[in-house]
């Protein structure tokens, strides 16, 4: 059963019922298949039927087909009463004053070393917005303390839940996993947005546009969330992934969590060159690097 799926019950007393964290489900762990054990040539099964030769060919296990993901229209939601701003802050109010023609850039300065992610402002606006709003102290939250504030969301705060092989999870000010800014926004689901590598930037939610300013970065592939949480960035190097993703951990929260020092947003001088052009003269080709195979959960 999912958390956001969880009702609270108390007998004979009327609590009022906490939201669960907005914390992303892992894959669900498979059973193992038993290894086939060959029999001999001519040999007859307990079933009577003519069992395969221990010669025969061994058939390649079919390639899953990857579930079509198409563009979901996006929601309105509805404004916190309290929300200074009502819920309206677009993309220019976010960038307001930023340099440069080239992608939108953010740079999370962590103790585990500086994860630099390409943010996806054509694909997810509301949520870039959002998230750079946040990160540059120009779009006012809610803190723990109750207080409506315009200053930087992000600085400060740690990667609180840690699952190796599907990913880290971060950028609540209360640490504690149910920390949210005092609005929702609501989901941006692209055509083809696919969970399919490490360093994916996602934000986490409770479920059907309830995001706030909780995100996560992916460690692996999780084919599972498609469809139900924002994809708008991809983040790099997958050094300091790695080292975050690494850290020690009891169940799924880190005993000591990694810090988040600072989120600096910038825009590139130019525009990113086109994909798959060609290298400049005498500039070596870098080679691809294999994905990563997630643990199961």
């Amino acid at each position: 059963m999912n958390r956001s799926h969880f009702a609270c019950f108390f007998p004979l007393l009327l609590v009022a019922c906490e939201e669960p964290p907005p914390e992303p489900e892992p894959p669900a762990r498979a059973a193992p298949k038993p290894a086939a054990t060959p029999v001999a040539s001519g040999a007859i099964d307990l079933g009577g039927r003519a069992a395969a030769t221990a010669t025969a060919a061994v058939r390649p296990a079919p390639i899953p087909s990857v579930r079509k993901i198409s563009a979901k229209p996006v929601a309105e939601v509805k404004p916190s009463e309290d929300d200074p701003l009502k819920g309206k802050f677009t993309l220019a109010d976010a960038t307001g004053g930023l340099t440069g023609k080239g992608p939108l850039v953010a740079e999370i300065k962590t103790d585990k070393g500086t994860l630099s992610c390409t943010l996806f402002e054509d694909k997810a606006p509301i949520t870039v917005a959002n998230f750079v709003g946040l990160a540059r102290g120009l779009r006012p939250w809610k803190t723990p303390a109750g207080k409506w504030e315009k200053k930087p969301g992000y600085d400060g705060t740690t990667f609180h839940r840690v699952v190796k092989g599907f990913m880290i999870q971060g950028g609540d000010p209360a640490g504690s996993g149910a920390g949210e800014p005092g609005y929702v926004i609501p989901d941006e689901v692209w055509e083809d947005a696919h969970h399919d590598q490490r360093g994916l930037l996602c934000m986490a939610n409770r479920g059907p546009n309830t995001n706030g300013m909780q995100f996560f970065v992916m460690d692996g592939v999780a084919a599972h969330l498609d469809g139900g949480y924002t994809i708008f960035g991809k983040c790099e190097p997958e050094s300091v992934i790695e080292a975050l993703a690494t850290v020690p951990v009891q169940g799924e929260r880190a005993v000591t969590p990694p810090k988040i020092q600072k989120v600096t947003v910038k825009r590139l001088a130019k525009p990113a060159a086109p994909t798959g052009a060609p290298s400049a003269p005498g500039a070596p080709s870098a080679a691809p690097r294999p994905a990563p195979a997630p643990s199961a959960k």
